[in-house]
């Protein structure tokens, strides 16, 4: 029987915790995605990585969503172009 050498996944903490903000979930997420392209990850840290990836992705767009329905009771119900001033 071989042992397992852990590796050098995320912590567990971090793993499961939910983002504090869209940011600190788009950059984590900028961060993992460049780990696992550099192809030096092993394979179950890749797995773990991607995992916490496809949260954090999902986090994101459930915040963008929100925000989205935000800005259409703001105008009225009708999703308008924003136009910066």
């Amino acid at each position: 029987m071989t042992k397992r050498t852990p590796t050098a996944s995320p912590e567990p903490t971090e793993a499961l915790a939910e983002p504090a903000s869209y940011e600190h979930a788009l950059a984590e997420l900028e961060r993992l995605v460049q780990s696992m392209e550099s192809g030096q990850m092993p394979l179950d840290t890749l797995l773990d990585s991607y995992r916490r990836s496809a949260k954090l992705l999902a986090f994101c767009r459930a915040r963008l969503q929100a925000v989205e329905a935000q800005v259409k009771v703001l105008e009225d119900g009708q999703l308008k172009d924003w136009a910066p001033q």
